[in-house]
């Protein structure tokens, strides 16, 4: 009997594949990683090497706005630092020297209140037993420097693990002796060009802190106010029937009253002389009195002093009002004066009575009113909120705990009209978040208006600067254009301080550069510490000079005025040009440190320290809501790194529209770890298919195929955006386009299609070796381009292909990208191809579901073009695109269509193609034609 000879077993041509190969991990690992990373960076010595290698170059200065060091870092230093580094390694990546040195703001209030409430903590150190004002001026100062140090310390290490690159070695702060002296040198020009000078006038007073406050370190929040409607009594005025009538007023700060000294009207507002007939329940009107109310508020008064019957006698203009005079509502109290109406262009109609009391210490347009007519400015409030002996009846008790005794006081004199309660906006220490005041104290104020014409150079000077957004050039100029003049001093221990002596004869500040250059140069040696020294008034005035004779200001000066001289000593100390090109802050920013910044420096060098000011909007929680320990909606970017890694957050930052306020949460971080790992699986792919790949393989532009100048077209489209951003410091969607090509156009387009060729070609056929000609031009441009953004994952991405002990990324520039790579015509016939492989797709996976075909390479469609489609692409290279085993064309009438087919034949098992041309080849009979070649040259 014959045996059958057994059948041969199938081969394995898994072997025969050239399958990605790389040493790139998919996964990230990010938290592990990224800390190596650094430590590599730092053996490398990279900032000293990229200062070495730019030497020569055209000059890139962000100067960083100083953060304050006063505990660890939030999520919004963390956009604030990852926006700049990026702006700043693209412009060295641009092939500009872009060397950024960082800064800290390390004086001020906020470091005073820590230790005041380490002094005040019954469990700290002092248990409790320690008040600062028992505390040596020299030795507060000192534990404040060391608490600054300590969170300068741990900022420094906290924004060096979110990889950004700069001059930490050499950082700045304002605490520094030489900075200090630099300040303090900057105060003395504003002394003697004139502008420093010593003047009364109201400022935002906070009472918990006892000092004045800058408009920037203001916010608001809702806040219930008493409110009071009092009488003042008309004691003489022009027309009889006005004489006996009262005056009403409306206000929300009933504390005020007993710094009154005169009422305002509107001279072009029509008011309504009533006579009282009839009062509801509870009202403090008397029928038969007559009151003076601005008529368009009536009806809202009669409701709020619940006046019944009356009648209007008659309606006057309010400049008939002029000349005459009124009581002080708590005349016979102790305040027996005259309180003159006066005209003023500040009154309205839109609450109230069309009458304002005027109380020049307590308010701006009060106190301009009052310097225009004379009138006295009594300091009734002490620095502690408390009322003084020039507010009788009242002495000691807080303004916020007054109204009810101003109740009172007015009940007794016969002048409350009404009291109530409003809740409205109202400005608050954000140090202490406590309501503050309008106070007039004697402070040091940097004029607007002298001869050195700070705003007008200023609003030039906004005028030439770039703004992105623009919309911020009309926020901050619209703030120089009204702004009062600069009140720079603070009554604190922690600052520099205003080095000034003032003539005790004259009043007046001495202006002696010789005296000046003394205090600097002490600065410089000992630091702001000097000016507390015993003796240092002699010291400094100098032998021919008395200090009898002289106030020594104590005064500290404003921390923003700090930090908007930072300009003065942080550029020529490191060997930068002035001024800088960018400013980059928060929007909040248009009030403080851009402003200050650019005050400062028209004042002292005028011109603006900056060329463009970038601002970014603040971090929100997931809901659009504010960040708040209370509702638990805090992101510590600590946290975010030690779950997801730096580049996480990086990301995050640059794919957000920086320009508007901006979101995170739990559930936005994973979408950004999504984002990331689509973007690393692309640059895995990119390696994969790149292994062994040499020089000789490049093919020539004019000889790759379409497919592959449209990818380089593609790239030279988002090259020209990425150096744009890198120009314009607008980087809004330039992430999302990186992201976006890397998931549509080459995972999901370029890199599907060309699979076939990259696994299955010979290594020397034309279309393999153009493919992989593109994937290295894709990796050089992709790792580049990622570089200041994903700063941890480009490095390994190109180390991990360009392996060297020496070498880095970020020591690279951007690639040079033929402009002769754009073809808008190319661009828009694959644009088509696209369209009607959609088309195709479609159909395929409708015959997926109806278990026609498996994988598309199943399938052999036919499909329809019209006329205007019929040159596109030839069978072959439609069943390339649509990545399926053949195409049959046939011809449309109108539009594109396609019908699903199995493909007739077998399936390749190399390339799993399905061909009638499989078991053609005796070698390799289960091959198809063009595997059949591949493995037999292998």
């Amino acid at each position: 009997m014959t045996e059958t000879p057994a059948e041969a077993p199938a081969r394995d041509y898994r072997g025969t594949v050239f399958l990605p190969d790389t040493p790139f991990p998919m996964r990230g690992d990010l938290p592990k990683r990224e800390p190596q990373w650094l430590e590599r960076w730092e053996r490398l010595g990279l900032r000293a090497r990229l200062r070495a290698q730019s030497k020569g170059r055209e000059t890139f200065v962000l100067h960083d706005g100083p953060p304050y060091a006063n505990g660890p870092l939030h999520i919004g230093h963390a956009l604030n630092k990852i926006l700049k580094d990026v702006i700043n390694r693209a412009a060295q990546m641009s092939g500009k020297d872009a060397d950024y040195v960082p800064g800290w703001d390390c004086h001020g209030l906020p470091i005073e209140w820590k230790i005041e409430e380490e002094y005040r903590d019954p469990k700290g150190k002092y248990q409790g037993g320690r008040r600062k004002d028992d505390v040596p001026v020299l030795e507060f100062r000192a534990e404040c420097r060391a608490y600054a140090a300590h969170w300068l310390g741990v900022q420094r290490d906290e924004f060096k693990r979110l990889g950004v690159l700069g001059d930490w070695e050499h950082r700045y702060a304002t605490m520094d002796l030489p900075s200090e002296a630099a300040i303090v040198r900057e105060i003395g020009k504003f002394l003697m060009n004139g502008s420093l000078y010593r003047g009364l006038r109201p400022v935002m007073w906070s009472p918990v802190e006892k000092t004045a406050l800058a408009e920037a370190e203001i916010e608001y929040h809702d806040h219930v106010s008493p409110t009071l409607w009092a009488r003042f009594r008309v004691l003489s005025a022009g027309a009889a029937d006005l004489a006996g009538a009262s005056v009403v007023i409306w206000t929300t700060t009933p504390w005020t009253i007993p710094a009154n000294r005169a009422v305002a009207y509107g001279p072009e507002i029509d008011y309504a002389l009533v006579h009282v007939e009839g009062v509801g329940e509870g009202s403090y009107l008397v029928p038969g009195e007559m009151l003076l109310v601005a008529l368009p508020l009536l009806p809202q008064f009669e409701r709020d002093a619940k006046l019944g019957a009356h009648t209007v006698k008659r309606v006057l203009k309010g400049e008939e009002l002029a000349g005459a005079v009124t009581a002080h509502p708590l005349r016979g109290a102790g305040y027996d004066f005259d309180a003159p109406l006066l005209p003023g262009d500040f009154v309205t109609t839109e609450a109230g009575t069309g009458f304002v009391h005027i109380a020049p210490s307590h308010g701006e347009d009060d106190f301009n009113l009052g310097r225009q007519f004379g009138l006295p400015v009594p300091e009734t409030v002490a620095d502690d909120g408390t009322f003084t002996r020039w507010a009788p009846g009242f002495e000691g008790l807080h303004v916020f705990k007054a109204h009810d005794a101003i109740y009172a006081a007015c009940e007794r004199a016969g002048t409350l009209v009404a009291k109530a309660r409003l809740t409205h906006s109202y400005p608050h220490s954000w140090r202490s978040k406590k309501p503050v005041i309008f106070r007039a104290t004697p402070q040091w104020f940097i004029a607007m208006d002298d001869a050195n014409r700070i705003r007008a150079k200023a609003l030039e000077a906004l005028d030439a600067t770039h703004f992105v957004p623009d919309m911020g050039r009309n926020r901050i100029g619209g703030m120089v254009a009204t702004r009062p003049d600069w009140c720079i001093s603070r009554q604190r221990a922690w600052g520099v301080p205003i080095a000034v002596f003032v003539d005790k004869s004259t009043g007046e500040p001495l202006r002696d550069p010789a005296v000046m250059e003394r205090i600097i140069e002490a600065f410089r040696v000992e630091g702001a510490d000097a000016w507390y020294q015993p003796g240092a008034a002699q010291r400094f005035l100098g032998n021919d000079r008395d200090p009898a004779g002289y106030e020594q200001v104590m005064d500290i000066l404003d921390v923003w005025f700090e930090s908007g001289s930072t300009h003065a000593f942080v550029l020529p100390d490191h060997g930068l040009p002035f001024p800088a090109d960018l400013y980059l802050e928060g929007s909040d920013q248009h009030r403080g440190w851009f402003q200050s910044s650019l005050l400062e420096s028209v004042g002292s060098q005028g011109v603006a320290p900056f060329k463009a000011i970038l601002t970014h909007g603040f971090v929100l929680d997931e809901q659009g809501r504010k960040m708040s320990k209370s509702l638990g909606n805090t992101t510590a970017p600590q946290d975010v790194l030690k779950q997801y890694g730096a580049d996480i957050l990086r990301l995050w930052v640059m794919n957000s529209d920086t320009a508007e306020d901006l979101r995170i949460g739990p559930e936005i971080l994973k979408q950004q770890a999504e984002l990331y790992r689509r973007i690393r699986n692309s640059l895995r792919w990119l390696l994969g298919n790149l292994a062994g790949f040499e020089e000789s393989e490049t093919v020539p532009y004019a000889e790759l195929p379409e497919l592959e100048r449209w990818v380089l077209h593609r790239l030279g489209e988002i090259d020209a955006r990425v150096r744009k951003a890198a120009e314009d410091y607008d980087w809004a969607g330039v992430v999302p386009e990186i992201h976006n090509f890397c998931a549509t156009d080459l995972s999901a387009f370029y890199f599907d299609i060309r699979k076939d060729a990259l696994y299955c070609d010979a290594p020397d056929s034309h279309r393999r070796r153009s493919a992989r000609t593109v994937l290295d031009v894709l990796h050089r441009c992709l790792c580049a381009w990622l570089a200041p953004v994903l700063v941890f994952t480009a490095e390994e991405a190109w180390l991990a292909r360009f392996p060297d002990e020496q070498g880095s990324i970020h020591l690279t520039d951007f690639p040079f990208v033929p402009e002769g790579w754009r073809d808008a015509a190319l661009a828009a016939k694959w644009a088509r191809v696209r369209e009607i492989r959609g088309v195709v797709t479609g159909v395929l996976e409708g015959a997926r579901r109806d278990g026609l075909i498996g994988a598309s390479l199943q399938a052999a469609p036919r499909l329809a073009l019209p006329a205007a489609d019929a040159g596109l692409l030839d069978a072959e290279g439609w069943a390339e695109v649509c990545i399926t085993s053949t195409v049959t064309l046939e011809t449309a009438e109108e539009t594109a269509a396609a019908v699903a087919e199995a493909a007739p034949g077998a399936k390749c098992d190399r390339c799993w193609r399905v061909l009638e041309e499989v078991g053609e080849s005796k070698r390799h009979p289960t091959l198809c034609r063009r595997c059949d070649a591949v493995v037999e040259r292998r």
